[in-house]
C-alpha cells in the first residue's frame, strides 16, 4: 500500500512544469526570506514541497536557473508596488502626498513581506545586490519624474536642477530605511511599539522627508 508521501509524489509528477513553477517558485522564496539565499537549493525546495528533486529539475535545469528566475520574479512585484505607490501619492497638500506615499509602499511590505525580506534585508548575495541597484535606479528615474513638477508647483523651489539629484538620493534612501525599519520590526517578540504599524511609520517618514524637501 503508498504511504502518504508516495502519494503525494505521484501527484507532483503528473503535475506539468509550466504548473508547477510558481509553486517552486513560491518555495525558494519562503526559504530565502527564512534562512538565505544561499539555502535555496534544488534539494531544500524538493523537500519543502515534498517532492522528488526530478520533479524540480523538470522545471529549472539548475540551481542557478532558480534562483534567477525567482529574484526576476520577485524583484518585478516590488518595483510594481513602489511605483504604485508613487502613482497614488498625488495632491495639492505636500505633506499629505509624501504621507501617503510611503503608508502605500510601507502597506505593501506587509502585504508581501517574504518578497521585501529577500531583497532588503542586509542581503550580500551579489545577485540580489545587482538587481536591487537596478530597481533603484529604476525607482529614482521614475519617481524624479513625479517629484520636479511637484516641487515646482508646491514650492517653486529655486535651483531646482542642481538640488534634484541630492534631492532624489534622499528620497530612495528614505523609502529603503522605511522598509528596513518595517522588516526589522516583524518578529511578535522584540521590536517597538510601532511593530508592523505601516500607517504611523508611513506618517513618521512622509513628514520628515517633506520637511526636508521644503527646507532644500
Amino acid at each position: 500500500m503508498p504511504t502518504t508521501r508516495t502519494r503525494g509524489r505521484r501527484r507532483a509528477e503528473h503535475l506539468g512544469p509550466e504548473r508547477r513553477r510558481p509553486q517552486v517558485l513560491d518555495a525558494a522564496l519562503e526559504i530565502a526570506a527564512r534562512d538565505g539565499l544561499s539555502a535555496v537549493t534544488i534539494g531544500t525546495v524538493a523537500d519543502r514541497l515534498q517532492v522528488t528533486r526530478p520533479v524540480i529539475y523538470s522545471c529549472y535545469p539548475d540551481r542557478v536557473a532558480l534562483i534567477t528566475e525567482l529574484l526576476d520574479r520577485e524583484t518585478e512585484r516590488m518595483m510594481t508596488y513602489v511605483l504604485a505607490a508613487l502613482h497614488n501619492a498625488h495632491g495639492e497638500d505636500p505633506e499629505r502626498a509624501f504621507v501617503i506615499g510611503f503608508q502605500n509602499l510601507l502597506a505593501a511590505v506587509n502585504e508581501r513581506a517574504d518578497t521585501w525580506q529577500l531583497l532588503f534585508s542586509g542581503v550580500t548575495d551579489p545577485e540580489v545586490v545587482h538587481r536591487v541597484r537596478e530597481a533603484r535606479a529604476t525607482l529614482a528615474k521614475q519617481a524624479e519624474e513625479w517629484i520636479r513638477p511637484a516641487l515646482t508647483r508646491w514650492w517653486d523651489m529655486q535651483g531646482l536642477e542642481a538640488k534634484l539629484p541630492m534631492l532624489m538620493e534622499l528620497f530612495v534612501s528614505a523609502c529603503e530605511a522605511a522598509v528596513r525599519t518595517m522588516l526589522a520590526d516583524r518578529p511578535d517578540d522584540a521590536g517597538p511599539e510601532w511593530r508592523g504599524d505601516s500607517e504611523r511609520i508611513g506618517e513618521f517618514y512622509g513628514r520628515a522627508i517633506c520637511r526636508a524637501f521644503y527646507g532644500a
